[in-house]
């Protein structure tokens, strides 16, 4: 049997406010070829993955607190517990809206890295309502800053 320990994995920091850690695929020592799973942390007040799509379906699980979802052109308040699929292709963010840190899966299938990993390292990720469709009304801003 092949297992991953999540206290040993150390993951990786985003510009955006997160850190995500691989449970299958990537770092980890589990591999799929047709899913790849991490836990990701939302910092307080604001952490997110910011406003991008992919190739790849995905589900976003909120585990702990709460974070604004928003696929496409929706916005909608996510809370422990609850789950998101997103289709290939639409463009989407989740933010942390509280102040306690949010925790969270997320599955993705085809397994592999996803673009906006590199685009965010990068400082090139698509601006919204620029390059990528507009972000729902009212909803966060997307993050764009570049890496320190």
């Amino acid at each position: 049997m092949i297992t991953a320990d999540l206290s040993q994995i150390q993951g990786r920091r985003y510009p955006a406010r997160r850190r995500t850690q691989n449970i299958v695929g990537g770092a980890s020592p589990i591999s799929a070829s047709t899913f790849a799973m991490e836990f990701v942390t939302l910092d307080p007040d604001g952490g997110q993955m910011p406003w991008h799509n992919q190739q790849q379906e995905e589900v976003y699980f909120v585990l702990e607190d709460e974070a604004e979802m928003c696929p496409g052109s929706e916005k909608q308040i996510l809370y422990s517990g609850q789950a998101a699929y997103i289709p290939s292709g639409v463009f989407h963010q989740i933010t942390n809206i509280g102040p306690p840190p949010m925790k969270m899966l997320y599955c993705h299938g085809p397994a592999g890295d996803v673009g906006h990993w590199r685009q965010e390292w990068e400082g090139t990720l698509p601006r919204a309502g620029v390059e990528a469709p507009p972000l729902p009304a009212g909803a966060r801003p997307q993050c764009t800053d570049k890496p320190v």
